[in-house]
């Protein structure tokens, strides 16, 4: 997957950009809040339809009313253009795919793309809800069928909790339950299994990546914590769990459907009593390891930042296993977390794999004086090579 020409109007603080990036490596020099991220964002955004800003309107250059984001790229050696058209007074987004109009729904998945960025050392001792939406969102870009699973299951949880606060308040009846937890609990299992697998995909290649960086010192593991289980329960669910990615995904699946429906059934009166969902997908978390200790309590900063690399690059190779190509790898102020030969045997990763890379720095003297591809110089929304 390669992005040929990235096109911005009015998006952030670039008044219009056309870009046509290295097919390698592509490095943006310049001072912060010059912009620099905010081509990296443009690209996360079409590829995932989401940003950092809270609302659609910060993406729009100031004084403006709309933007738009075009990017040109081939994928299985196709030509593609993606396009997203942002308008402040609908406060809307548009999505457009080789000139049609598209769901959000169908853009993830066009062109995939993996980010890395500061916030992401914070994942270890965040809440479990960020966790999960690391997790989800890699699933999400191979996975279509997840994606849809995914909404379903949020959807009902969310019905589930409306009428568990009905019942409470004496406005609906505690049968009414059955009906959703029978659906809940086979979209659960859906949601669940597949997670469980692409963790079993990504725990390889992060611990080799952790390892290469670390100088064999440090084993990474990453494990699918199903949370709100008694003793019982998880000696239960061991014998349905796998443990090797190559399963029968089905078989499991119902097996697993089946154990939720226990679950609810034997948790329906507490829910009520709480008012809302205890058990399920929506409060499971991951877990991370390094040398078997738990890695956000007794992690160094350093180790931190290595973990959560490896789980980026990890990420692209999990992308590539279910797709057949990589992804475009965006790295915000990456290299300023790590030293000299971390930087360098990264760089080389990338050369060897021929991954496209998208890097936003302060520093040229971050990189080495070997030519690594195009490098760009950006200073208040304005760029040039």
């Amino acid at each position: 997957m390669i992005i040929s020409e990235l096109n911005l109007k009015d998006f952030r603080n670039f008044s219009e950009l056309n870009l046509k990036p290295d097919n390698a490596i592509n490095i943006f020099l310049g001072r912060n809040a010059q912009g620099k991220t905010n081509i990296l964002e443009a690209i996360h955004f079409i590829s995932l339809g989401r940003s950092r800003a809270s609302k659609y309107s910060e993406l729009i250059r100031r004084g403006e009313t709309s933007a738009t984001i075009r990017v040109k790229f081939s994928k299985a050696d196709v030509s593609h253009e993606s396009a997203a058209e942002l308008s402040a007074e609908k406060k809307s987004r548009r999505f457009l795919f080789d000139g049609n109009a598209i769901r959000f729904r169908d853009l993830v998945g066009m062109l995939n793309s993996v980010m890395f960025s500061p916030e992401d050392l914070f994942m270890f001792k965040s809440s479990p809800g960020v966790r999960r939406k690391f997790l989800d969102g890699e699933i999400v870009q191979a996975s279509p069928v997840y994606y849809a699973n995914l909404s379903t299951y949020n959807r009902l949880v969310e019905q589930k909790n409306n009428l568990l606060k009905k019942i409470r308040e004496g406005l609906a009846a505690p049968d009414n339950l059955d009906l959703w937890n029978e659906q809940l609990a086979e979209m659960c299992a859906k949601v669940v299994v597949k997670r469980v697998q692409t963790v079993l995909k990504m725990s390889a290649p992060a611990n080799s990546v952790q390892q290469n960086i670390s100088g064999g010192k440090e084993i990474l593991t990453v494990k699918y914590e199903i949370n709100g289980l008694n003793e019982y329960d998880r000696e239960e669910l061991k014998n349905i769990l796998p443990t090797d990615k190559i399963f029968d995904f089905e078989g499991v699946t119902k097996n697993l459907a089946e154990f939720y429906r226990k679950l609810f059934r034997a948790g329906k009166f507490s829910d009520i009593k709480r008012g809302s969902a205890s058990l399920g997908a929506h409060i499971d978390d991951l877990k991370f390891f390094l040398n078997g200790e738990e890695l956000k309590i007794y992690g160094s900063q350093g180790q931190l930042r290595t973990a959560a690399l490896a789980l980026k690059l990890s990420e692209l190779q999990f992308l590539k296993s279910e797709t057949g190509e990589y992804p475009i790898l965006l790295l915000d102020d990456v290299m300023s977390e790590l030293d000299r030969e971390r930087r360098e045997q990264l760089l080389h990763f990338l050369q060897r794999e021929k991954i496209q890379t998208l890097i936003a720095a302060t520093e040229k003297t971050y990189f080495p004086e070997e030519s690594f591809g195009k490098i760009f110089r950006v200073r208040a929304g304005q760029i040039e090579e």
